[in-house]
């Protein structure tokens, strides 16, 4: 698909030395850098981090708080 955007002069530079690197399009690089970064799930600086009780929210590393691990963790900081 064909359209017309307005890029900042680094951008462009950026994507078409991409470009010229990996032997693509520079559109071919920019949609798949955009695609990359619309794929990433971290939180969004512009966003307050929530809170609850007091205490930041932080996000899930994918491993469960064991009142084991709360106690070894306990023990390291004694």
């Amino acid at each position: 698909m064909q359209t017309t955007l307005d890029l900042d002069d680094d951008v462009l530079a950026a994507a078409e030395e991409i470009s010229a690197l990996t032997h693509r399009s520079a559109g071919k690089v920019l949609s798949d850098l955009a695609r990359r970064a619309l794929t990433v799930s971290k939180p969004s600086d512009s966003f307050p981090p929530a809170v609850f009780n007091g205490f930041e929210i932080i996000p899930a590393e994918g491993r469960v708080v064991t009142p084991e691990l709360v106690r070894d963790l306990m023990d390291e900081c004694e």
